[in-house]
């Protein structure tokens, strides 16, 4: 009939138009790469400029007091993360033990071998209830102070760890606003850093960084003790 369209044009018109589907289809998958890489370039070009921007603005440089606190695990551990890294930076590290003096520690044995570096006091005897001996508990950390301020004061460290210095002051063994008036006085460049749980409302007003560890599982509430190379 005149003004049709043959069959044969029909058929080679849908092989076409599906072939052409087809193509689409298999490279749809790439383009939608292609464009979240670019999208996530983007993004993280913005990002970048933002922190740098926020970083350009920080121009401070001093010593910080940093707090170690909560319940969790890795309050000590963290400070001596802090020691192996300042060691590691060519600083000089002082280190005062309250409590863990009568304990042998891998992390000691291991700064123990920067003679040139690291200078540990261990002078605890042990938690409370293990001395139960109160005065005896006073005059153990009224000695470890007397040695925290001369480490701070003696112009020979870089950072000064007073590990479980808030042991003491939880149970009142070390006067707080003697504690704070020294640590609020100490060299400005001196890194001071105190661990221990419970940490005294007047200590965290005055540092620079405080943590706190949260305890979401411990091992030792399913009746595991405490292990080599990772509580000692």
């Amino acid at each position: 009939m005149a003004g049709m369209v043959p069959k044969p044009y029909y058929r080679h018109n849908y092989t076409l138009n599906r072939t052409i589907e087809i193509m689409t289809e298999d490279a749809k998958p790439e383009a939608n790469e292609e464009e979240l890489n670019r999208r996530h370039a983007e993004k993280m070009a913005k990002k970048k400029a933002a922190r740098d921007k926020i970083i350009a603005t920080k121009t401070i440089e001093k010593g910080l007091l940093m707090v170690h606190t909560g319940k969790g695990k890795g309050k000590s551990t963290a400070a001596m993360g802090l020691a192996v890294r300042a060691i590691g930076n060519g600083m000089r590290v002082g280190i005062v033990q309250f409590v863990k003096g009568v304990w042998e520690t891998g992390e000691r044995v291991v700064l123990e071998a920067f003679p040139d570096q690291v200078t540990i006091k261990a002078m605890g005897e042990g938690f409370s209830w293990d001395t139960q001996d109160r005065a005896r508990d006073i005059q153990a950390a009224e000695q470890a102070w007397e040695t925290s301020k001369e480490m701070m004061h003696s112009g020979d460290f870089d950072m000064v760890i007073l590990d479980e210095l808030n042991i003491p002051l939880r149970y009142d063994n070390l006067d707080i606003d003697a504690v704070v008036e020294a640590l609020r006085n100490k060299p400005e460049m001196l890194h001071v850093v105190v661990t221990g749980r419970n940490a005294k409302d007047e200590l965290i007003e005055i540092a620079d960084l405080v943590t706190e560890m949260t305890m979401v599982k411990h091992p030792f509430r399913a009746g595991v003790k405490a292990q080599k190379g990772i509580e000692f």
